[in-house]
């Protein structure tokens, strides 16, 4: 087994992933040995790192689609998934981390009891190529979901993935027309959500996020290999990553457009990737005048983020919501 390419600055990817939370499944070193027998085509791109440790070349995207390919194979009965070129490929244990959050919030207003099964529905806002937050949220909770997306390749391939995993009767899709909306044309009068969520693009130009890229190649000591292929490891189509006024812009849009869908959903939620973002959310979630709003942290090795959620459900709606889900036997045991 030859070695790969040392990581800058010393960074083991593969080592113990520190922050996670505690129902996350990837907690530590990945099993290399059991992701290979079960994706023997992973096995090309495991090696030895300078560490001593199995790992891959993370700034490889054919090795992490492999990597991703066997964790969601492994972990969560995936048995197949791919996606196109430049398409992003999203790191797994941090996406699980999200939908765990967000397993715990909703057990927050219900006795300490996590709900599952169908009955719970979900809205993806933006699920991408990759379908990742879909494909978890069902293997781990059962739940129902909804996957929206500008970008009518990226859902033919999301809904391709379901069909051949045979989960069309637990997630579907539908195609935001609009680049300039978020749940208008996505939510019919008819919906009701427990909740929703996002990993909104976080730049606000193509050349903002091309420098992101650049500076991900040089803190992975992989300026040479930049010039030979624009990808990088988890990649991103344009729309994933950039829009007009980037992450707080978008985030604003949302607020104010969740405002209008406010009967249609329990708790809204998105990821927030820069901490100089929040204090523009908070303001405008105290204009849209949400009830209560969280902040939760997240933290996943060096890479610090955190879900902000809130609700305009008052404490009749939540006890109504509560009522329901003890009627789907998710209630206190």
């Amino acid at each position: 087994m030859k070695p790969i390419n040392p990581v800058r600055h010393g960074k083991n990817p593969a080592a113990a992933k520190p922050g996670l939370h505690p129902r996350n499944r990837h907690q530590g070193r990945y099993d290399f040995p059991a992701l290979i027998r079960k994706c023997p085509a992973l096995a090309p791109f495991v090696a030895i790192n300078i560490h001593g440790d199995e790992s891959v070349d993370f700034a490889s995207p054919a090795a992490v689609r492999a990597l991703n390919r066997a964790l969601l194979s492994l972990h969560y009965g995936i048995s197949v998934w791919d996606i196109p070129p430049r398409y992003l490929c999203p790191p797994v244990p941090g996406r699980a981390d999200y939908l765990h959050y967000l397993a715990d919030l909703l057990a927050g207003s219900n006795g300490g009891v996590i709900p599952r099964g169908k009955s719970v529905r979900a809205l993806d806002i933006g699920v991408g190529a990759n379908c990742i937050y879909p494909l978890l949220g069902h293997a781990e909770y059962g739940w129902s979901f909804i996957g929206s997306d500008i970008d009518p390749v990226a859902l033919n391939c999301a809904e391709g993935i379901v069909q051949a995993n045979a989960l069309s009767r637990g997630i579907d899709f539908r195609w935001q027309e609009s680049a300039a909306a978020i749940f208008k044309g996505v939510v019919q009068e008819s919906d009701f959500f427990d909740l929703t969520l996002c990993n909104p693009p976080f730049h606000a130009s193509l050349a903002e996020a091309r420098e992101g890229s650049e500076r991900k190649w040089r803190n992975l000591g992989k300026e040479d290999d930049r010039k030979k292929s624009p990808a990088l490891n988890f990649g991103g189509h344009d729309a994933e990553l950039w829009c007009e006024g980037g992450e707080e812009g978008f985030l604003r849009r949302m607020i104010s457009e969740s405002a209008g869908m406010a009967q249609h959903c329990f708790w809204f939620t998105t990821l927030v990737s820069k901490a100089s973002s929040l204090p523009a959310i908070h303001e405008e979630l105290k204009k849209v005048r949400a009830l209560n709003v969280k902040t939760i942290k997240m933290s996943q090795g060096q890479k610090q983020s955190r879900i902000v959620a809130w609700t305009f459900f008052d404490d009749n709606r939540i006890r109504s919501w509560r009522q329901g889900q003890e009627k789907n036997g998710n209630g206190k045991h």
